[in-house]
């Protein structure tokens, strides 16, 4: 893609690009692992969740014999536990759907940066060895964390007031606008830390390459929300973003300063 580019579609071009880059040889298992570890997670999250819930509805509505007067109410029961569990599964749909990504990104982390790394080393012809191994990835989760929860504060910094705007008379037609041009801003310092840090790049330092290239930066970034929000696809959208946000980076910004 051409230098010169700085516009939203070139960002969308290299959300989609991520793609193809993690399923290259030597890429996927920074790709496959950490999406392995967060599947894990949620479908035990859910599993003793149904559990906890069972006991909960046998509480609520105990079962009742053929002797018992209840029993003259036993289809309204058996209708008020489908509906309960109805409700339960919308809710851990819900909950799987916007905190899958937040979980993914606190828990890949270590793996997202290697991701970048082994991307960064193809883009150039190179082949990538992990340096350290497992004692490596070990190292750098509290710094990653840390990165995380600085991000956190960032995003808790401006989310604020822009959602007072939800409240004013008159700004509220503007305030859903203002909010996914958030969003895409946010998306974007997210999934560009990644081979951004690589480079000891400070929080700071990398919203100063953001300013530079912010169409595109903002392109990008609305592509990684949108794929964010789409069911089911939102599991994948983790390693592509990096991967394609890894190709921002080397091809646009990393001599934006220059």
């Amino acid at each position: 893609m051409s230098k010169s580019k700085n516009n939203p579609i070139s960002g969308i071009q290299y959300f989609l690009a991520g793609f193809p880059l993690i399923l290259k040889k030597g890429i996927r298992t920074y790709v496959f692992i950490p999406l392995f570890i967060n599947i894990s997670l949620f479908i035990a999250a859910i599993y003793f969740g149904s559990l906890y819930f069972n006991d909960f509805i046998a509480y609520l509505l105990p079962e009742s014999s053929e002797d018992s007067w209840l029993s003259w109410f036993s289809w309204l029961t058996d209708m008020i536990r489908g509906l309960l569990w109805s409700i339960f599964a919308l809710l851990a749909l819900t909950i799987t759907f916007f905190t899958f990504s937040v979980l993914a990104n606190i828990v890949a982390s270590p793996f997202n940066a290697l991701l970048a790394e082994a991307v960064e080393f193809y883009l150039r012809g190179e082949i990538y060895q992990a340096p350290g191994g497992i004692g490596h990835i070990l190292k750098t989760i509290a710094p990653m964390i840390l990165a995380e929860i600085n991000k956190l504060f960032y995003f808790a910094k401006w989310a604020i007031p822009i959602l007072i705007l939800f409240l004013i008379p008159g700004l509220q037609i503007a305030a859903p606008v203002i909010w996914m041009l958030f969003g895409a801003w946010m998306m974007s310092l997210q999934y560009l830390d990644f081979p951004m840090g690589n480079h000891e790049l400070l929080f700071q330092q990398q919203r100063q390459y953001h300013a530079k290239k912010r169409y595109i930066s903002l392109g990008f970034g609305g592509a990684v929300m949108f794929a964010t929000m789409t069911p089911f696809f939102n599991f994948i959208v983790m390693p592509i973003a990096v991967a394609g946000a890894t190709k921002l980076w080397a091809e646009q910004m990393i001599n934006v300063t220059d």
